[in-house]
């Protein structure tokens, strides 16, 4: 098992043309089989730093290194290269409807095949066995030939980490995956995603609202308020006061009740928004 760290953020900023301030100063390492709920307030910057590890946004400053390699010394090709093997699972599914559920787990493997092949929709066998693995995977491969849109939503979900196995990543991204599903669904994808960083040595970074899912489900959570890490620990290390920290308002403060010495959760609706 790798022991080495596989992502490497150091002193990240992201300041967006407007001026506005995204990141600042965000440092952290990650190793193969972790398993990271990233939390914080809408606005907080978590979203951003998927998007800067995966390269879909440019950095400021500071480095990004994914498997040794930084990212931002690469010109677009070698990125392309480096980001067919960063999985990324949004909210919204992403699938393509009208399409078999084998199909849109084999654009996971879109960057491992030519131009053309990818122009006339050709996956060798090899390919698509490793669709329906990944498919096995997640309990969908009954699915294969199912239209997308014929699914449920924790289904969509499932077809989605499928797709970005097929990517055979190095590391994998979720921003929000179960912001849509009721709470019985969310423990299931949940659990599917833990299962996939400790069995296939992948480490995962969750973007998630859910403080109690992520308290539940984590190996370890990042706290991030107004662009900065105020904590990086076990769930069990979150006091009252650093959740104060991550939650804070500038204009109404955070008020926490605890029921027991397991949960700590605002005492005032709608602050753990995405």
């Amino acid at each position: 098992m790798r022991t080495s760290a596989l992502l490497e953020v150091k002193g990240l900023s992201k300041v967006y043309p407007n001026g506005y301030e995204a990141l600042n100063d965000i440092s952290f390492s990650v190793r193969g089989g972790e398993f990271i709920c990233i939390i914080g307030r809408s606005g907080a910057g978590k979203s951003t730093l998927l998007r800067c590890i995966n390269g879909l946004i440019p950095i400021s400053g500071g480095s990004i290194r994914i498997d040794g390699t930084d990212i931002s010394a690469l010109n677009e090709n070698e990125k392309l290269l480096l980001r067919r093997r960063i999985g990324f699972i949004f909210q919204e599914f992403n699938l393509i409807e009208r399409v078999s559920v084998l199909h849109n787990v084999l654009t996971g493997r879109l960057g491992y095949i030519n131009d053309f092949c990818a122009a006339i929709g050709y996956f060798n066998r090899s390919h698509r066995e490793k669709a329906l693995w990944c498919l096995q995977r997640v309990n969908m491969v009954q699915r294969a030939r199912y239209r997308a849109d014929r699914l449920s939503g924790g289904e969509k979900q499932r077809v989605a980490i499928a797709r970005a196995l097929a990517q055979e990543p190095l590391i994998l991204l979720a921003d929000e995956p179960v912001a849509n599903l009721d709470i019985e669904l969310t423990w299931g994808i949940m659990e599917d995603l833990r299962a996939v960083a400790r069995e296939e040595n992948v480490p995962i970074l969750v973007n998630i609202h859910d403080l109690e899912t992520a308290k539940q489900c984590a190996d370890r959570i990042i706290g991030i308020a107004r662009g900065r890490i105020v904590y990086d620990g076990a769930p069990t290390g979150l006091t009252s006061g650093i959740l104060q920290e991550i939650y804070q308002s500038d204009s109404a403060p955070v008020r926490y009740t605890t029921t027991n010495s397991e949960s700590l959760l605002p005492a005032t609706s709608g602050v753990l928004g995405g």
